[in-house]
């Protein structure tokens, strides 16, 4: 099996091609043109959402790694992210190298050991995204490959992405942090690989043009 590192060159870009459901870019088109600009400015890696959609992009000749995750937009979903072995399997048939899984201690349909098993043993490596450094330990324990700081926007100001987490983790457990969530400037990507991140995710900066809009326009305000 690969690696994180053998997968994702260390201090690299992966942007997250996704579109909320009622969106302009709720599109399956959108997100391989996403995808296409992503690998052609440079992004290593790619995190998608749904099995059409990392199909979709395979589809259209894309190589580069990909983060498959599964989000469940339902009411009674307890998790947001992959929280169901059963969703790991189209994820990893579709071309993901690499599944991201929710790993906050709350009820979900599969233990954290169950989905980490059902990722490794589809071949692909298993990223656990944190809301708090207390995930991790169970994560590890879990079999997870790697740690994610992706759910830490929960409890942060909009544009402010978790430093301090991102170094805890590095510190801490000796394995690779992707650093996830309200990363909007190159001079905050510079502070999470010097924090140690081996790899920082940017979503909305890239992938949301509303949000990017509504950015400029509160910098303009201030």
């Amino acid at each position: 099996m690969s690696t994180i590192a053998s997968l994702i060159p260390l201090h690299s870009i992966i942007v997250s091609c996704q579109a909320e459901v009622g969106t302009p870019t709720d599109h399956t088109s959108m997100i391989v043109a996403f995808a296409q600009s992503a690998a052609l400015g440079g992004a290593a890696g790619l995190r998608l959402a749904g099995a059409d959609h990392v199909a979709a992009v395979r589809s259209a000749g894309i190589t580069l790694p990909i983060v498959g995750i599964h989000k469940q937009y339902t009411p009674d979903a307890p998790v947001l992210i992959t929280g169901d072995r059963r969703l790991i399997a189209p994820l990893t048939d579709a071309g993901a190298q690499i599944v991201a899984f929710d790993a906050t201690p709350r009820a979900r349909p599969s233990s954290l050991a169950e989905i980490a098993g059902e990722i490794h043993a589809r071949g692909a490596l298993a990223l656990a995204d944190l809301r708090a450094a207390s995930d991790a330990e169970a994560a590890l324990e879990a079999g997870a490959d790697a740690l994610a700081t992706t759910l830490s926007v929960w409890d942060l100001p909009d544009y402010v992405p978790d430093i301090a987490l991102i170094s805890e983790l590095v510190q801490r457990y000796g394995v690779p942090v992707v650093a996830e969530g309200n990363f909007w400037t190159p001079q905050d990507v510079r502070r999470a690989f010097d924090a140690g991140a081996h790899a920082v995710v940017i979503g909305s900066a890239i992938t949301r043009p509303w949000k990017i809009v509504e950015y400029f326009m509160r910098g303009a305000a201030t």
